[in-house]
C-alpha cells in the first residue's frame, strides 16, 4: 500500500501551487469575464496543468517530459475538468464548490493516472 502512494506528498505540494493558479484563473474568467463554469474550468485547468505536468515529471516521478504524455494527461484530465464545470453549470453550483470538487477529484485521480499511465516505465 505504501508503494501505491509513493510520491503523493510531492504531488500534493505541486498540487497546491496548481490549485492556486487554477482557482485564480477560474474566478477571473467566470466572475470578471462572465464565462460559463465549464469553459472557465477548462481554460484554468489547461494553464495550471501545464505547470504541474512539467513539475511532476521532474520532481515527483523523475521522468522525461514527452509530448505524447503531456497530450494524454491534458486530454484525460481536461475532460474531467470540463465535465465537472459542465455539472456546475447544469446544477447551478457556486463556482467555489465547482473548483473545490474538481481540485479534490484531480488530486487523487490525477496522481493515479499520472503514476500508472502517463509516467509509467519511462525513465529520464
Amino acid at each position: 500500500m505504501r508503494r501505491l502512494w509513493k510520491g503523493f506528498s510531492s504531488y500534493t505540494v505541486i498540487g497546491v501551487a496548481n490549485t492556486l493558479i487554477h482557482w485564480q484563473i477560474f474566478f477571473l474568467l467566470s466572475v470578471a469575464a462572465g464565462l460559463r463554469q465549464a469553459a472557465s474550468n477548462l481554460a484554468a485547468f489547461c494553464v495550471a496543468a501545464s505547470f504541474s505536468f512539467y513539475m511532476n515529471a521532474l520532481y515527483t516521478f523523475d521522468r522525461k517530459v514527452s509530448v505524447g504524455g503531456y497530450l494524454l494527461f491534458m486530454a484525460a484530465m481536461g475532460a474531467l475538468s470540463y465535465g465537472v464545470g459542465h455539472a456546475g453549470d447544469l446544477w447551478r453550483l457556486h463556482g467555489l464548490l465547482t473548483v473545490a470538487l474538481f481540485s479534490a477529484l484531480s488530486l487523487v485521480l490525477g496522481f493515479l493516472f499520472s503514476k500508472y499511465v502517463v509516467f509509467r516505465g519511462r525513465n529520464a
